[in-house]
């Protein structure tokens, strides 16, 4: 019986992508009974034996070599940010361990660089599983002005990005091009899921969006990978209009699970007055952005 791990997976939505000539391939005839590549193909790119692979692929085989994983990725036409996936989901390279569901806490210093940067850059600090842990006011405001400024401070209640884009109207109203951010969104979790595949609560968050979001349920299955870095958006904000605004995302020292998103705008632009009429919006309030501690 096919027991398809999340490795085999990724490796049959990535060989149906490929078609014979995209490899160099005869094809035989234009009979295919599969989507892209077959798996005895695959297995002869990369110098592995078709039977190794289907086991691979099934799930019957628990372990590949890093040099064997090498040449699936160079068999398959893999992105550097798809062969770091594949080595994710692989057994051979290890995981790190199951993590708790609350322990989440950002820093006194991360806190006070988020209050600091409130008079110039919206920005917000998300955790391992696109958790707001915390945002400045410019951040709330830019993001999600209709929830609680607070949210962040309950880590039962934190909002989750994830979850926004997928089963909040406002926040998808919120993005002009919403299936490109949807996709974005799915292209992440794929990543997160595979760095830790012990999280029980991020496998609920999988679980819940499958169930009630049929469109993230079409974009999970394709098993697209994307990193988060630099994104532009345009936003249709509800109190200052059509903004253009770059997304971009940092990691944060010392804290592997965190990372820093920040929002700006081409100097000069509509959308730099539109950032600046919610920095006034966001000023009304000026204290500090923090996380309760774990009970």
């Amino acid at each position: 019986m096919d027991r398809t791990s999340p490795l085999g997976a990724f490796l049959k939505a990535r060989r149906a992508r490929l078609s014979p000539d995209d490899v160099g391939l005869p094809r035989y005839g234009d009979r295919r009974r599969v989507p892209g590549l077959r798996r005895e193909e695959v297995a002869l790119l990369a110098g592995v034996s078709a039977g190794y692979y289907t086991r691979l692929e099934q799930g019957r085989q628990a372990n590949a070599s890093p040099e064997v994983l090498d040449a699936l990725a160079r068999a398959l036409h893999l992105s550097p940010a798809e062969r770091d996936h594949l080595y994710d989901l692989s057994s051979t390279t290890g995981h790190r361990p199951a993590v708790s569901g609350d322990d989440e806490r950002v820093s006194a210093d991360l806190r006070t660089l988020l209050t600091t940067m409130a008079a110039h850059v919206p920005a917000l600090v998300v955790g391992r599983r696109n958790d707001v842990l915390a945002w400045n006011r410019t951040g709330h405001a830019l993001l999600a002005p209709h929830l609680d400024f607070a949210a962040p401070d309950d880590p039962g209640g934190r909002p989750n990005l994830s979850r926004l884009v997928f089963l909040d109207a406002p926040t998808r109203a919120l993005h002009r091009d919403w299936p490109a951010k949807a996709r974005a969104v799915v292209g992440n979790l794929r990543i997160l899921t595979a760095r830790n595949p012990g999280d029980t609560h991020l496998a609920a968050l999988i679980a819940e969006l499958t169930a009630r979001s049929a469109e993230f349920r079409s974009m999970w299955d394709a098993h697209t990978v994307a990193p988060c870095g630099r994104d532009v958006h345009t936003l249709a904000h509800p109190a200052v209009g059509e903004l253009t605004v770059t997304q971009q995302t940092f990691d944060v020292p010392k804290e592997p699970h965190q990372s820093l998103v920040t929002f700006t705008a081409e100097p000069g632009s509509p959308s730099t007055a539109a950032l600046e009429a919610l920095k006034t919006r966001g000023r009304t309030v000026d204290a500090p952005v923090a996380c309760a501690p774990t009970p």
